[in-house]
This record gives structure tokens, C-alpha cells and sequence, in this order.
């Protein structure tokens, strides 16, 4: 003869346990796709300058010179719509010199790109990595 336990079920401590347990994966899961999404903007950053980096030179072949704004590429056909920043929206940094222009993100993350920008002040922005990461690209 067979004796049927009518106790089925978790006990509370283990219910416990398995709620920590699921608790602490997601915080280790959130914590990564954060950075994930940082990377990725700052990653979206570059490409968006390289994009203006493209449509200034070629406006600069039919024109023999640099637009006064990034706004120009727009309108004069180069461009299908002007970049902005992906987390804030705020227009990218642009400024004009004679024959030369530079163009500036603000990226989030201090990544391996930086060592390959234009740092210092050119024509009149500030490209410096300190306290702020400045990317910053030029013909």
C-alpha cells in the first residue's frame, strides 16, 4: 500500500531562492544592454559623420567649396536628411575654414576611435578628448 503525500508544492524558501535567483540574472542582463546601447549610438555617432564627411566633399566638387552649414547638403540634393545625435537629437558640430572643415560628435564612451580624431581647437571648435570624449574628422 502506497502512502500519497497531499504536501505538494515549492516551500516559501525555495520560492524565495528561484525570485533572487531571476532577480540577479536580470540585473547582470539589464547592466549589459545598457552598455550595448551606448556602444551602438556611439557607433551610429561615427557613421553619421562619416555620412556628412562624404556629402561635403562631394558638394565641394560641384561647388569648389564648403557650405557655411550642414543644412546646405540638404537642399542642394547631397544628403536625403541631416544627421543628428541619436540620444538628444542636438545637430552635430560643423565649422568652415577656407579650404577645410570639421566636423564634431560627442560620444559617451571613451573607445579606440579617439585615437585616430583630430584633437585640439579646429576653426573655432573644441576637439580635445578632456573631460569630454570629442570625435572629431577632417577632409
Amino acid at each position: 500500500m502506497q502512502i500519497f503525500s497531499k504536501n505538494r508544492g515549492f516551500t516559501l524558501i525555495e520560492l524565495l531562492v528561484v525570485i533572487a535567483i531571476i532577480g540577479i540574472l536580470s540585473s547582470v542582463v539589464l547592466a549589459s544592454l545598457n552598455s550595448a546601447r551606448t556602444k551602438s549610438r556611439d557607433a551610429r555617432r561615427i557613421g553619421d559623420l562619416k555620412q556628412l564627411q562624404l556629402a561635403l566633399e562631394m558638394y565641394y566638387d560641384s561647388n569648389s567649396g564648403y557650405p557655411t552649414s550642414t543644412a546646405a547638403l540638404k537642399t542642394a540634393g547631397f544628403i536625403p536628411t541631416v544627421p543628428t545625435d541619436p540620444k538628444d537629437g542636438s545637430a552635430y558640430g560643423y565649422a568652415t575654414g577656407t579650404n577645410d572643415f570639421v566636423l564634431r560628435a560627442k560620444l559617451e564612451t571613451n573607445n579606440n576611435v579617439l585615437s585616430s580624431d583630430v584633437d585640439g581647437t579646429v576653426n573655432t571648435l573644441d576637439c580635445s578628448d578632456s573631460p569630454t570624449y570629442y570625435y572629431c574628422i577632417q577632409p
